[in-house]
């Protein structure tokens, strides 16, 4: 379903009336692949987002958002925040789909990271929000399985083989789901303690840059969780240093970008992390590659994912395949550099 279909205009503006904004302007913000957004202009000047969650996220997620965003509201920074309707709603409920508004941060996000510039602006906008919540401890409101999991997700794509023998994608799945395997088992471990309060999600356009390309903010905070910072980091890196799309027929890794998002994010990041989240800042990025690819091959036999596009790829099988494919050459890309790599580690996070 599209943001312009007749039911998700319905359902928008029935969520408008239970916040007074009846005669608001809705223009749909493309590019995310889960939630469906609108922008909202009110008269008088009055801006705000709306979203409609995607039945993957139960809507007590917005608790979390409510909370974490008010803490990065109250040390400075800046963040979207939950708008709740007059009669205290969090959260507004239309033919079983759960809507929320947000205020709206003036911003913009890319898809891809084009300079060693955009490269440390992101590592450092990260390394802000993660020095915020350092000190968090208090449960979040509501629990949620932190989105990494790699032996999860490789049991999830076995399983799938096991399901879709017969599928057109078969033979090429089990190639890929042999070479994951290979590469997973020849990384050293990573640290997965101390656990901590992450985005989930740091893909770089989560993030939200000014005019000028500083970072502003992250959004699409429904991923929130207590997870290890190892993890966070691999996300964001294998996202920001692959320079073309992640279904793009080939792949590579930049050094180059790597070593300027480190340097952006070692000028908060060297205050809190330790030494075993260091030590672990390659294999973690390395892990989440092949996690990804693990999880895009899954989905190829199952011919499910949140988003695809029609216009390249024929069904929704096609378009995961190239996805898991170019995530493993990714992957391997990183691993072919990965002395140099380390080394940029070391110097830079010491």
């Amino acid at each position: 379903m599209t943001p312009t279909d007749d039911s998700l205009t319905r359902q928008a503006r029935a969520v408008l009336h239970c916040h007074g904004l009846d005669d608001a302007v809705l223009t749909p913000l493309t590019g995310g692949l889960i939630n469906a957004t609108f922008r909202v202009d009110a008269p008088g000047g009055r801006r705000c987002v709306l979203q409609r969650l995607h039945p993957v996220f139960a809507p007590e997620v917005n608790l979390n958002l409510e909370v974490v965003t008010q803490a990065l509201a109250g040390q400075g920074l800046i963040t979207p925040r939950l708008l709740r309707a007059p009669d205290a709603r969090a959260w507004i409920t239309v033919e079983d789909r759960h809507w929320r508004v947000l205020s709206f941060v003036d911003g913009h996000s890319t898809e891809v990271v084009t300079s060693p510039a955009l490269a440390a602006e992101a590592g450092h906008l990260l390394a802000r929000f993660h020095a915020a919540l350092a000190g968090w401890t208090t449960p979040l409101p509501h629990a949620r399985q932190p989105v990494h999991d790699p032996e999860r997700h490789f049991a999830a794509l076995e399983a799938a083989l096991d399901a879709h023998r017969d599928h057109r994608h078969a033979a090429a799945v089990a190639a890929l789901a042999a070479a994951i395997g290979a590469a997973f088992r020849a990384l050293p471990p990573v640290a997965l303690t101390p656990l901590r309060l992450v985005h989930g999600d740091p893909k770089i356009s989560n993030l939200l840059f000014d005019a000028a390309g500083r970072g502003l903010c992250l959004v699409d905070l429904d991923t929130l969780a207590r997870a290890p910072l190892a993890y966070e980091l691999g996300d964001a890196l294998r996202s920001w240093c692959n320079p073309g799309a992640e279904d793009a027929p080939v792949a590579s890794f930049s050094a180059a970008l790597f070593d300027a998002a480190l340097e952006g994010y070692a000028r908060e990041g060297r205050r809190f992390m330790t030494a075993d989240e260091r030590a672990a800042v390659v294999p973690a990025t390395a892990t989440i590659y092949l996690e990804l690819a693990a999880r895009f091959a899954a989905d190829a036999l199952h011919e499910s994912y949140f988003g695809w596009t029609p216009a390249r790829h024929a069904t929704r099988g096609d378009h995961n395949l190239a996805r898991a494919t170019n995530q493993l050459a990714a992957a391997r890309d990183l691993l072919a550099q990965q002395a140099v790599l380390e080394a940029t580690v070391r110097r830079v996070l010491a």
